[in-house]
């Protein structure tokens, strides 16, 4: 039996779908019994329901929406022209420290024909700006680009015409310079400015974006292919910057949440009496949810403090500890574990079989969760830092039973993400504290309830089997991946008889996107079997992976990646206390691989990663500065997950809610980076946000596998 792979380099929106577990949170306050009852007073109700979606199908259908957005529905809700030659372009993407903003200006002024400086960007306001879905899954580049392209070739194109038609002249006849059409015959000149002054001619910016609109060529690239520093960079390190946690209102209070001591637990009652009597402190209780607000950040911990000594908990069933979760995983799996359907092709063949465990870890933004909450003439405005602006708007709209189009989320540039901000309780709760207290509530998470209560990278359980022939090459490969997600669960490996599966698991804590998703756990898992079989058939890991490879965009970066570390030449030497590792892998359309090189100190147990050597290729590059920044980040960000990050957790609470206890990676951890960006003018151009971690962690784990000869079949790495 043979069962074919599926790699997919270009992920449908049911792939995505499953890729990112959005655990939305629910709510069940917009309308009391007795409010329901004042309403309605006295008289007949007909009530028709529409037939109702399973929760399955809502959410899912809820879910792609939400990533995928629907788009600019004119030119108009792309592109602004004022009559004083400014140029607003409008995107629905945010910019959380990723590069969005930079990119996507390059993009319009490449199309425009106007130089960067010409052009304003209007980001992620879903009052002002087009819904163009979650900035996740590296989805700016591939799909937002070329719609804010092909919206400024729109316009630039209207412009053409409109001094076509004023001048009487053929098209062939003018030529764009600087953002102006000339006529060099008659040396007249037309802007966008001229455009925009005329009525008519702005008409035609009702209309629908052309889909076949001619986009400038690669080689023709002005703009986009060169580097281009933050837009806001100045702002950023003058500390001008205004974040989420920065906004402020007038007559705004601060808001203080009451959190369960552990999770599960069930509040029974509460006495909020010690709290009002506090000057000018509000304190709100809804069923489960109880917070107050205050002139002060300091006032309102006060008042929380007086209230949450008067709380009386039911503590919820008993949950996993840390310490039990992979098997917990396991024994909770949906349907059990699959069976090899290869089992009977292994006697007589040199097989292996390994149990792979990656736990939870936290996303650990620079800046927690936060929000800012005002109610203004029955309508809502939140400010907020979110990947998802308009799944933050529905989700605010559904907790308060409003219609969207009453609900209003702007995102200013905010202290990053990586996955982890896509649902929006802090915004609700912010919400709900405004509600009460009648004025704006500013609510900023706290680094501990950020470490507890926003959702984790899934943790999960890889298992691997795979024999070999009378050659040595992968005979055939089960790979079952258990709770962490189906991406990159495929082998990007020729190999004759595979099966790769993801299967559900009943995870024990909140889990979610992360950078990279479940590719981070598929790639460690699958780069770690690797090296194990190429040591059971004698290879070299890198001949032994050549051997397998017939994806030429994969392969070129593996070569890239070990030419630039000298493998061959480095293999030869002999050090008891220096190894190399490598990997490779693909995702989300883009390729990576990594050579790196760890000292080992045997008497400690410990390790140092000494240099990293990176290829990563994306198709065309966009912005190679920023590029650069995004590699840099990855392999920083994937160190802590292979050096020390790990959630523990016992009697539903976290132990390690701190950055003393959970500790990411540091200074002294960063290695030694040589990154080599391999530009594909020839491809389209891809995300970059997540592929280039995916390899760093099995590469350090191989190296650790070299030198000591014993399995590494888990993280963090421990020698």
């Amino acid at each position: 039996m043979t069962t074919a792979s599926s790699v997919k380099t270009a992920p449908s929106s049911d792939d995505l779908l499953d890729a990112q577990p959005l655990e939305f949170m629910g709510y069940d306050f917009g309308l009391s019994r007795r409010a329901f009852v004042k309403t309605l007073g006295a008289g007949l109700l007909i009530a028709v329901s529409p037939r109702a979606l399973s929760q399955s199908q809502e959410t899912g259908q809820r879910s792609r929406n939400t990533f995928l957005g629907t788009g600019a529905q004119n030119l108009a809700a792309r592109i602004h022209l004022g009559d004083d030659g400014t140029i607003t372009v409008l995107a629905g993407k945010v910019e959380a420290g990723q590069g969005a903003r930079a990119e996507l200006l390059q993009a319009a002024a490449e199309e425009l024909g106007v130089p960067v400086s010409r052009v304003q960007m209007i980001l992620a306001d879903t009052g002002m700006v087009p819904d163009d879905g979650m900035t996740a899954g590296s989805g700016t580049t591939p799909r937002t680009v070329p719609a804010v392209r092909r919206g400024a070739a729109a316009a630039r194109n209207l412009l053409i015409a409109f001094a076509c038609g004023q001048w009487k002249v053929e098209q062939t006849a003018v030529e764009m310079r600087d953002g102006r059409v000339v006529h060099p015959a008659s040396r007249r000149s037309c802007g966008y400015a001229d455009l925009a002054r005329n009525a008519a001619s702005l008409k035609l910016f009702d209309q629908a974006i052309p889909s076949d609109v001619t986009l400038t060529p690669v080689n023709e690239w002005k703009v986009m292919g060169t580097p281009l520093p933050r837009p806001t960079g100045r702002a950023i390190v003058t500390g001008t910057n205004a974040y989420p946690s920065d906004i402020a209102r007038p007559g705004m209070l601060y808001g203080k949440i009451l959190r369960p001591p552990a999770y599960n637990a069930k509040l029974l009652s509460i006495d909020l009496t010690p709290a009002r009597a506090m000057a000018d402190v509000v304190a709100v209780q809804d069923n489960q949810f109880v917070g107050v607000a205050a002139p002060s950040s300091f006032r309102a911990e006060r008042a929380l403090d007086a209230i949450s000594a008067t709380a009386k908990w039911e503590m919820g069933p008993p949950q996993p500890s840390s310490a039990q979760l992979f098997d917990y995983l396991k024994q909770n799996a949906e349907g059990g574990l699959p069976q090899n359907p290869f089992a009977n092709e292994l006697a007589g063949a040199k097989s292996l079989r390994r149990t792979y465990r990656v736990p939870y870890i936290q996303h650990a933004p620079l800046e927690p969760r936060a929000a800012v909450a005002e109610w203004k003439d029955g309508r809502l405005t939140v400010w907020t830092g979110s990947q998802n602006p308009f799944g933050i708007r529905s989700e605010l709209a559904r907790a308060f039973r409003m219609s969207e189009d009453q609900v209003r989320v702007i995102i200013p540039d905010f202290g990053a993400a990586f996955g982890g901000k896509h649902t929006g309780e802090y915004a609700v709760e912010a919400a709900r504290l405004a509600r009460g207290a009648g004025r704006p509530v500013w609510l900023r998470w706290t680094r501990e309830e950020e470490f507890t209560w926003a959702y984790f990278r899934p943790a999960g359980v890889i298992e691997a089997e795979a024999s070999l022939d009378a050659h040595g090459r992968i005979a055939t490969w089960h790979f079952i991946n258990i709770n962490s997600g189906p991406n990159a669960v495929d082998t990007p490996y020729s190999i004759g008889k595979t099966d790769c599966r993801f299967v559900r698991s009943t995870p024990p804590l909140r889990h979610g996107s992360y950078r990279g998703l479940a590719a981070t756990a598929n790639n460690f898992a699958r780069e770690a079997f690797m090296d194990e079989l190429a040591a059971a058939a004698g290879a070299d890991p890198l001949a032994f992976r050549r051997s397998h490879l017939q994806n030429p965009r994969l392969r070129a970066v593996l070569d890239t990646a070990a030419s630039q570390f000298q493998w061959e030449e480095r293999v030869r030497k002999t050090d008891a206390n220096t190894a190399i590792g490598l990997a490779c892998g693909t995702e989300k359309g883009s390729y990576v691989a990594a050579c790196v090189e760890v000292e080992l100190d045997r008497e400690q147990h410990a390790f140092k990663v000494r240099r990293v050597s990176e290829a990563f290729e994306c198709g065309a590059i966009v912005n190679p500065a920023n590029l650069l920044a995004q590699v840099q980040g990855a392999i920083i960000m994937g160190l802590g997950a292979a050096l020390r990050e790990e959630v523990q957790f016992e009697n539903g609470k976290i132990l390690n809610a701190s950055f003393g206890e959970y500790r990411v990676p540091r200074l002294e951890d960063v290695p030694e980076l040589d990154i080599d960006l391999v530009n594909r003018p020839d491809l389209p151009s891809a995300g970059a946000g997540e592929t280039p971690i995916i390899a760093i962690a099995p590469a350090i784990a191989n190296a650790v596998f070299r030198a000591t000869g014993a399995s590494v079949q888990g993280l963090p790495v421990r020698i």
